[in-house]
């Protein structure tokens, strides 16, 4: 167990934003502009999606990620960059007929889906491993992401050097990754990222977060963050445990009850605690080495 801890920072995600907030990112250069404020105020990593900057919504544009990537490693500024991979696979169902998708549906194949990460080669992607009902703002969903769909894009990954975070809501996709691990589609040692507290996932809290763990592979890599007022306990929990963290707006809005946060802010409370609880924060180099990651461009 290494003795750094590695702080992630999710930016944006792809809820819709919150109509109030002051300063959540949506446009590719304040997402940049955050990912660069939280490199500054400590993270080791920048988890990013990217929002139509018309409209706010979540996007899969390969453009607007490429301008965010681009804008980010024309700063200078070193922090692991880590894309999402989670787009491309929510299907709407019509409630006069659930076999039939809604327009809203999106549904790509993992060419498709994975086109982003092709042109900006990342060192470091987000990858769900999961399939199940989902709440995207007042809508119900599934998101189909079937196991074949799986495999096929773990294979990508090896081909393009790029490893995959084993972003996982319940203990069932944990057996996912130790099936892909089995068929050896996963290179290195795997690295899980517990989303606790989603909805219809695995409720937060720290029992959660043992019994995930407890289940781990042997040897894995793996951290954990937690939903609005929970983001915080999970850090510094996971912390204690040898796991790795993450904040961000993509998580929670708030620095305390009724106060918007910023990601920089988040950032910084998130390295007071964990040096309160003895704990140092993984330099981005560090966070490469513990992450067996290969720097790309």
């Amino acid at each position: 167990m290494s003795d750094k801890t590695i702080l992630t920072c999710a930016v944006t995600g792809g809820s819709l934003p919150h109509p109030k907030h002051p300063a959540f990112p949506i446009t590719p250069e304040q997402i940049a502009n955050d990912c660069i404020e939280a490199a500054k105020a400590g993270a080791s990593v920048a988890h990013i999606h990217v929002r139509d900057p018309e409209t706010g919504r979540s996007s899969d544009d390969p453009e607007l990620f490429n301008e965010v990537v681009d804008r980010v490693r024309d700063n200078g500024i070193d922090i692991v960059l880590n894309l999402t991979c989670g787009q491309g696979a929510m299907f709407f169902p019509d409630p006069e007929d659930e076999a039939k998708a809604l327009p809203n549906s999106k549904m790509y194949p993992v060419d498709i889906r994975m086109r982003h990460v092709v042109r900006s080669l990342p060192e470091l992607a987000s990858f769900d491993i999961t399939a199940g009902n989902r709440l995207f703002g007042p809508m119900e969903a599934v998101y189909m992401n079937t196991p074949r769909a799986m495999r096929l894009m773990a294979k990508k990954f090896q081909e393009l050097g790029v490893k995959p975070e084993l972003e996982v809501f319940d203990s069932g996709d944990i057996v996912m990754g130790k099936t892909l691990m089995e068929e050896g589609l996963i290179d290195g040692p795997p690295f899980f990222q517990f989303a606790l507290g989603v909805k219809w996932g695995i409720p937060g809290g720290l029992k959660s977060l043992e019994f995930m763990h407890s289940i781990l592979p042997e040897g894995a890599l793996w951290g954990a963050f937690g939903i609005a007022r929970e983001e915080m306990p999970i850090v510094a929990q996971t912390a204690l445990m040898g796991g790795h963290v993450r904040v961000g707006l993509e998580d929670n809005l708030y620095l305390s009850r009724g106060v918007f946060a910023t990601n920089a802010q988040l950032v910084e409370k998130a390295c007071t605690l964990l040096d309160c609880l003895g704990k140092s924060v993984a330099t981005p180099q560090e966070a490469r080495e513990i992450l067996h990651l290969k720097k790309q461009a």
